[in-house]
This record gives structure tokens, C-alpha cells and sequence, in this order.
């Protein structure tokens, strides 16, 4: 199969929403919701748009189809989702699903906007500060030891990782950290969560396999493993040692609270034909 690079992948989307009005609506978008580049096409104007930060919206003079379009809605990514909540709040912005976390592992909002569209702005959780404690439960230990193959195989599972379960490989995996560290349950005596360090001990370390059982997440076990992590580099990593991770957009907040900051990064992954 031919590379998708080399037909020229395609690089952003913008939709093109149906309205009755171009110039009004770009105004809207502009001074209410805060887009700040904006364009017109014509006189009047029949098409128009906005964007931000990379975030594209066109907007196309056509009655018949923007007088059965209202209700459809649009999904925008958010990095600072609670300051553009406050912004849209202070601009009066119809807002008619309030900004909140989401079972699904995100936080978002929803507004209508003049045209009768719904925009979703959603983003990383927001913290909860309405959390009264954010101790360990009492049955929880952090412990500075690798887990053994059976455990990793049991959290790797546990968290859908089927790659990681073949001993062999994890004989590789485990003989390779730095240092390692594992979250015990002392009523089961079973291992509830992990996480590695890997690096050359010299100028660069690499936070890898932060695993807690879905059972156990939501209680403060992951910050215990990052606390412990973060305590063991701080004490024994190189000065100026560069230290990285890769992790999802939505855990974003939970990494930034032990020193971390998003930076551009690129990836390969090895991917061999299987004889």
C-alpha cells in the first residue's frame, strides 16, 4: 500500500457552517467568542471565517440550508478550557451545558451561537477543588522495588496493554530501568500499580509504564508514584539532566503538577511484516 505521505496527507479541517448573515456572524465570532483572525469574501460579504491558534470555521451565505441546519454542532479542542470559559461567562455567551468533566475523560462545555449552532469547547479534566483529601487510602503502600513479570502481566491487562504480556519481552522491559517502583494493597497483598525509570544515568531520563489498576485510579495512587518518581530523580539524576515522558492530551494537568510542560516531540514505531 502507498504512503499516505506521499499522496499528501491532509493537514487541518475546517467546516463550513450555513448562515443567513456572513458579516454578523464573523463579528460574533470574533468579538464574543474570541476568534481572533478573521476574513470576508464579497460585497456584501456571501463567505467569510475565523480561526484561532489553528482552529478553523468558514461561514457561507445560504438561507434555505442555515434554516434546517440549527442544532448541528461542532467540537473544538480547548487548551486552557476554564480561562475561555471565564471569557465566554464575562461576554454574556449563551452557555447551555455548563463547563464540567466528563465520563469519558474530558471536560467540556456548550454554547449556541447566534446562528442557532451548538459549539463544543472541551479539553484536559479540570481538578476537583472540591476534593476534601488527597492522602493515600490506608491500605496503599509505595514501594522502591521492580514488579515481578506476574505483576506487570496483571497491570498491563488490567489496562487493556496486550502487547506487554509475552514473558520474554517483559524479562527485556524489566532488566532495563533505571529505577522502578510499585503500588501494593496490603489487605490483598496484590500490586495495584507501577512505574519505570529509564535513562542513561547520564543526561536524559525517561518516565515510562505509570500503570495503576482501574480499580484502584481515582484514589491518589498515580500522584504516590509520581511523588516517589519524582523525589528519586531530584535526588539522584544528573544536574541539567533532561527528563521526558509521552503521554495524552487529557493527562496533561495531572504531569504538569510534578514540573513537567508539553513540548513538541516525534515518534517512530518499528513495525516488522510477520513471516
Amino acid at each position: 500500500m502507498e504512503s499516505t505521505e506521499s499522496n499528501g496527507a491532509p493537514s487541518c479541517v475546517e467546516p463550513i457552517l450555513a448562515v443567513n448573515d456572513v458579516l454578523k456572524t464573523v463579528q460574533y465570532w470574533h468579538d464574543t467568542l474570541g476568534f481572533p483572525d478573521k476574513w470576508t469574501w464579497g460585497e456584501p460579504p456571501n463567505h467569510g471565517g475565523v480561526s484561532w491558534n489553528g482552529v478553523a470555521i468558514q461561514f457561507s451565505h445560504n438561507h434555505d440550508l442555515a434554516s434546517v441546519s440549527k442544532g448541528n454542532a461542532i467540537f473544538i479542542r480547548s487548551k486552557k478550557l476554564e480561562a475561555l470559559y471565564n471569557f465566554h461567562q464575562k461576554k454574556n455567551v449563551e452557555i447551555v451545558d455548563p463547563l464540567e468533566n466528563k465520563p469519558w475523560g474530558m471536560a467540556s462545555y456548550t454554547v449556541r451561537e447566534i446562528n442557532g449552532y451548538f459549539v463544543i469547547f472541551a479539553g484536559a479534566p479540570i481538578p476537583d477543588r472540591n476534593e476534601k483529601s488527597a492522602e493515600l487510602p490506608s491500605t496503599v503502600r509505595v514501594v522502591s522495588r521492580w514488579p515481578t513479570i506476574k505483576e506487570y502481566q496483571h497491570l498491563a491487562s488490567a489496562v487493556g496493554w496486550s502487547a506487554y504480556l509475552d514473558e520474554v519481552v517483559l524479562q527485556k522491559l524489566l532488566a532495563a530501568p533505571l529505577f522502578a517502583i510499585v503500588a501494593e494493597d496490603t489487605v490483598s497483598n496484590g500490586v495495584i500499580g507501577c512505574a519505570l525509570v529509564l535513562g542513561d544515568n547520564a543526561s536524559f531520563y525517561y518516565i515510562k509504564d505509570v500503570i495503576v489498576d482501574p480499580a484502584w485510579q481515582n484514589k491518589h495512587v498515580g500522584t504516590a508514584l509520581m511523588k516517589a518518581l519524582t523525589h528519586w530523580l531530584e535526588s539522584n539524576a544528573a544536574n541539567n539532566a533532561l527528563v521526558g515522558l509521552i503521554t495524552g492530551e487529557t493527562l496533561t494537568p495531572f504531569y504538569q503538577q510534578f514540573g513537567f510542560v508539553p513540548a513538541y516531540s516525534m515518534v517512530r514505531y518499528i513495525q516488522r511484516a510477520v513471516t
